[in-house]
């Protein structure tokens, strides 16, 4: 397996389950860092399903914010992060510096010694957004995608909860 595998996809594109998927064909403890918080009771239900959906190899940490940090702590197990588009809209709405946030990223993952899926949404194939907000989130979206597919080994494109693809180095 590439030591950084990036998942790319639309909205119910099987991202999550392909990234699990990879990292689980490792033996020993997982790693899960989840970005996702439980703002309202439809959101804690999918992260309830997707912890019902892993079993006990898993640990899960939760890192809404300081996903270096996280990766940091995973030390030498096979990591998944589910996701990096939640992982930025919680950027943005703390108002944190992006670029040093995806900097200190860049770094963990350099200094990561096992295996690392990202998963992140596709966010760029739709209609441009009717506001300011959306429109930046979008182009911040895009640039961070761009940025950890120049950085990583392997590069997936789920479509129907098939993977394309799209990089191999």
């Amino acid at each position: 397996m590439a030591r950084v595998i990036l998942v790319l996809g639309g909205a119910r594109s099987g991202k999550s389950a392909e990234g699990e998927r990879l990292v689980a064909r490792h033996p020993g403890p997982l790693a899960y860092i989840a970005t996702a918080e439980a703002g309202d009771a439809e959101m804690a239900a999918r992260i309830a399903a997707h912890r019902a959906r892993r079993g006990p190899r898993w640990r899960v940490v939760e890192a809404p914010i300081d996903l270096a940090a996280a990766i940091r702590g995973a030390a030498e197990a096979p990591t998944l992060v589910d996701c990096l588009t939640l992982w930025l809209s919680n950027l943005m709405l703390a108002g944190a510096d992006i670029t040093a946030a995806t900097t200190a990223l860049e770094e963990a993952l350099a200094a990561h010694p096992a295996p690392i899926v990202l998963v992140a949404n596709e966010v760029g194939l739709g209609i441009v957004p009717d506001n300011a907000l959306a429109r930046r989130f979008r182009d911040a979206a895009g640039s961070l995608n761009q940025t950890l597919a120049a950085r990583a080994d392997q590069v997936l494109m789920m479509v129907a909860g098939y993977p394309i693809e799209v990089k191999r180095a």
